[in-house]
């Protein structure tokens, strides 16, 4: 018979669970959140306003977008959380919060 270190086995049990947690933990926080890179563009609807176009075509309404990224044909790379209970009067891509940006080099 194999000698078996229990406790051993049990910090292994225990340091995987803990692991197990803490992925669980930064999937969820993820959740809702996108991360991607666009160009701004100004869209003359409704009054006008700046949303993000992805390289992938997906159209995104940043609420808190500061001045100094608004620039029609800005080319960035952003973070931002997915605001589903937001309603707004611009019909234009979904709503988001920016959490981060930053302008791309040409």
């Amino acid at each position: 018979m194999m000698n078996v270190n229990k406790p051993l086995i049990a910090a292994i049990i225990v340091g995987v669970l803990l692991l197990s947690a803490a992925i669980l933990t930064q999937l969820k926080s993820e959740e809702g959140v996108v991360s991607a890179k666009g160009v701004i563009k100004y869209i003359p609807l409704e009054g006008g306003f700046y949303g993000i176009v992805t390289e992938q075509g997906k159209r995104y309404m940043p609420l808190n977008l500061s001045a100094e990224f608004k620039k029609d044909g800005l080319k960035v790379k952003f973070k931002a959380r997915i605001k589903k209970d937001v309603s707004s009067s611009q019909m234009w891509g979904e709503p988001v919060e920016i959490l981060e940006i930053k302008e791309l080099e040409e």
